[in-house]
């Protein structure tokens, strides 16, 4: 009995998140999507960085609840003119890589450079485990613990539009809370690495000692994509056959299209256990912001994906009101039997449907 008060007392008594802002006692929550006043109060808490109003800001967006959806995206407009202030890094990564390890190691030096550092994870495969496979929170126990950092996982979607949809504004809401890094990471396999590269600024590739062999496993295109590729666990034994392979990287890196105007792609060798070459990482990282901006790419290419996100929304939304119609639905089903018994075309199909 002694226990649950003792709790109770402390939960009374507990008027701040661990990192420092103000948290609203807990019967103010009991309904916080109901009206307007909820919204603002919403939007001023993440723009004073409580990460509690944060987190219930993602969710508010991640509902599937169209009045939620509604408020979501009023509290995003609300908080727009704070957004777009971040520097936006994507990392993957060859199996065995050690992302996590070098995000976490990563995470904690700019944290203690005085850095506000958000990690989301793309997983296309988590709308099928019902959330990030690899669990983030519990790979990166100590930055979890941060208090100037933020880690959410993936979000589950149906498609992998909808997780690109969802950490796009999820992204935003982080910059409203004054997280200036935003790492953007992918887990599992597919589509995902590409996705990544078209919401962030710079993009990141953390590979093995080896690059033969590395080549062989991994994604065709992948290198073309990145602006970094980080020689990682270049520590003990591996330290010098780390920088033979960032010197095989940089051969092959002269026969590769760089993927941002102005940059040239550039390999280099880092350990998180020893921290060896984590600085120059963001040394690399602040020569390419600094390269990219002055040569007016940066805006261009920000412009571009926020384009190009718009133009995906208008296909997602099409999609889902044109399949929310039942008899619709039927209608596909009947068309695609006939179009496998080869009684219609394709094309005569398609025309019937929009009959």
């Amino acid at each position: 009995m002694s226990h649950e008060k003792n709790s109770r007392r402390m939960m009374e008594g507990v008027h701040e998140a661990h990192d420092g802002m103000k948290i609203l006692p807990r019967k103010k929550f009991k309904k916080p999507l109901s009206d307007k006043l909820d919204i603002q109060e919403i939007a001023q808490g993440v723009k004073s960085g409580s990460r509690l109003y944060l987190g219930k800001a993602i969710t508010l967006l991640e509902s599937s609840n169209p009045e939620h959806k509604q408020n979501g995206q009023e509290l995003l407009n609300q908080l727009l003119p704070d957004t777009g202030n971040s520097l936006r890094l994507g990392i993957t990564g060859v199996p065995g890589a050690g992302k996590s390890t070098f995000i976490e190691t990563f995470g904690e030096m700019l944290t203690s450079l005085g850095h506000r550092v958000a990690v989301l994870a793309i997983d296309p495969s988590s709308s099928l485990t019902g959330g990030s496979i690899l669990g983030d929170k519990t790979r990166m126990e100590q930055l979890a613990r941060n208090p100037k950092a933020f880690i959410r996982p993936s979000p589950t979607a149906g498609t992998l539009g909808g997780v690109h949809k969802k950490t796009r504004e999820t992204m935003l809401l982080c910059e409203a809370a004054g997280y200036d890094i935003i790492l953007v990471e992918t887990v599992g396999v597919g589509q995902s690495e590409t996705l990544v590269r078209g919401m962030v600024d710079m993009f990141l590739l953390l590979v093995l000692t080896g690059a033969g062999d590395e080549l062989q496993g991994m994604k065709k295109g992948i290198l073309e994509l990145a602006d970094a590729i980080v020689v990682h666990k270049a520590d003990g034994e591996n330290a010098r056959l780390a920088k033979k392979t960032v010197a095989e990287y940089k051969q092959m890196l002269h026969f590769l299209q760089p993927a941002t105007e102005s940059w040239t792609t550039k390999p280099i060798a880092a350990s998180s256990i020893d921290s060896t070459g984590i600085p120059d990482v963001w040394e690399m990282i602040q020569e390419f912001e600094t390269t990219v901006k002055d040569s007016g790419y940066w805006k261009k290419r920000r412009q571009e994906q926020t384009k190009d996100w718009f133009r995906s929304m208008i296909t997602d939304e099409l999609h889902s009101r044109f399949f929310d119609d039942a008899s619709r639905r039927e209608l596909v089903k009947v068309l695609e039997k006939q179009v496998l018994d080869d009684e219609l075309t394709v094309a005569q199909a398609i025309v019937r449907l929009f009959e």
